[in-house]
């Protein structure tokens, strides 16, 4: 790595710190950086803002972290995978089976009668049921990955899968109630702060396995950009390693959207703004440049979103689009054309 990307990284590593803290400070109730320090390192004098910190705030920002860097990879995973600059993490229908599973516990649960109904719609019924549901779509993506040789084919397969359960979804809409729709509404706008430490900590162990795939798979995806058949005559197994990407993918893209909602933009666009800024296709430079990108990005947004001092918190998915698409835009028209 040359001495530009080491000043790079260098620099992009203490903005992550900054939006770290400033992101634990901000909120509706303004906390001063020094009783920030104070309430992480445990010399905070003011008790409710030591809880604040440390029960509420400080967990909401790792999984904001965990949330941009993991989709902002996932997305790079696949742009690689299937050179297409379009393509996202959701494009293997990861996220529209996470919706199904979702929308068949909420919007469902009007099948079932009373207490039941009650307990079947918990944080981690839902949970539970968005990663059943991007499982289920996974298999059925790594079952017809095995049978197709065209990577493209694997893609509009994604696609087609993502129409079918959307279907289903809509279906399901048009008979339930105000009140359950409502619901699942919510849930499609994301959330980063309904996560408790132990749940973080189960979400963290899933993201490291995820990110390790990836790590294993950055010299076939260097090797994918030069073609499927220049790879193929380099020696690299093809198919093992598309089923190591998409297993990354979606353990990546699969457990974000489980716990913290479908999350729309990052994933699409960090790994261009990425690319636009470092102007490199090297993915040993570009991971790590996507990891804090998507961290910084996703801290950014969530600090908006909250709108410091009030009491009121926007949806975090409108906020990614925002802010994030004007500055594509920018990058793009300013560079006037696209480095993949």
């Amino acid at each position: 790595m040359n001495t530009k990307y080491t000043y790079a990284f260098i620099i992009l590593t203490l903005v992550l710190v900054l939006c770290f803290f400033m992101n634990i400070s901000l909120g509706s109730v303004n906390i001063p950086l020094k009783d920030v320090f104070g309430s992480v390192f445990g010399s905070s004098e003011n008790e409710s803002w030591q809880y604040i910190i440390l029960n509420y705030r400080l967990p909401k920002a790792f999984t904001a972290i965990l949330v941009g860097s993991g989709l902002g990879i996932s997305g790079l995973l696949m742009q690689t995978l299937f050179r297409n600059p379009l393509a996202g993490p959701f494009v293997l229908g990861i996220s529209s089976g996470a919706s199904l599973g979702v929308a068949l516990v909420i919007l469902g649960s009007g099948l079932f009668g009373g207490v039941f109904a009650t307990l079947l719609i918990s944080k981690w019924s839902i949970v539970i049921a968005a990663s059943l549901g991007s499982f289920l779509v996974l298999l059925a993506v790594l079952l017809v990955s095995s049978k197709v040789r065209d990577t493209m084919a694997i893609l509009i397969i994604g696609l087609m899968f993502g129409s079918i359960t959307t279907a289903v979804v809509s279906v399901l809409s048009y008979f339930s109630s105000a009140e359950q729709l409502q619901q699942y509404i919510f849930w499609g706008f994301g959330s980063l702060g309904n996560l408790s430490w132990n749940e973080l900590f189960i979400f963290f162990g899933i993201y490291s396995i995820g990110l390790l795939f990836t790590i294993i798979s950055i010299k076939a995806l260097n090797t994918f950009l030069l073609g499927e058949n220049y790879a193929k005559s380099l020696g690299l197994n093809i198919k093992q390693s598309r089923l190591i990407i998409i297993i990354a993918t979606s353990l990546l893209a699969g457990t974000i959207t489980a716990f913290a909602g479908p999350i729309a933009f990052i994933g699409l666009a960090i790994p261009h703004i990425t690319r636009q800024i470092f102007n490199t296709s090297n993915h040993k430079t570009l991971l790590p440049a996507v990891f804090l990108f998507g961290a910084i990005v996703m801290l950014i947004c969530d600090s908006i979103a909250q709108l410091p001092t009030s009491d009121y918190t926007l949806p975090i998915n409108a906020i990614t689009s925002l802010i994030g698409a004007p500055v594509v835009v920018w990058l793009l028209v300013r560079q006037r054309k696209m480095v993949f």
